[in-house]
């Protein structure tokens, strides 16, 4: 069974840091591109950093957020610094398996093949 399993995600005040974690299991995601997106409460999901052998943030994280990858642990991360209340959402990891291999970072959810559950990230003010 694939998996993707996101963590460290937590209760942060605004102006810290947090640094999300997301293990793959059941097959090897070396060759996939690797996205984080973002979906607060009442709002639509959303893409927030990808990686292929680019990376590509979302206008709204660029500068504060770094997405890095590790093919041996079969993982991708999310360090964010700099938290905004904003920033208070449900963050969730996925693979695309079309896209690893390339320069083309993918932004829409639906070129992403597995997702994991989420994790909840909140920013106090």
């Amino acid at each position: 069974q694939v998996q993707l399993v996101e963590s460290g995600g937590g209760l942060v005040q605004a102006g810290g840091s947090l640094r999300l974690s997301c293990v793959g299991s059941g097959r090897s995601f070396s060759g996939s591109a690797m996205g984080w997106f973002r979906q607060a409460s009442g709002k639509e999901r959303e893409f927030v950093a990808g990686i292929s052998y680019n990376r590509f943030y979302a206008d709204s994280v660029k500068g504060r957020f770094t997405i890095s990858k590790d093919n041996a642990e079969n993982a991708v991360y999310l360090d964010m610094n700099s938290l905004k209340p904003e920033d208070t959402a449900v963050y969730y990891c996925a693979a695309a398996v079309a896209h690893g291999n390339s320069d083309y970072v993918p932004a829409r959810d639906f070129e992403y093949n597995y997702w994991g559950q989420g994790t909840q990230v909140t920013v106090s003010s």
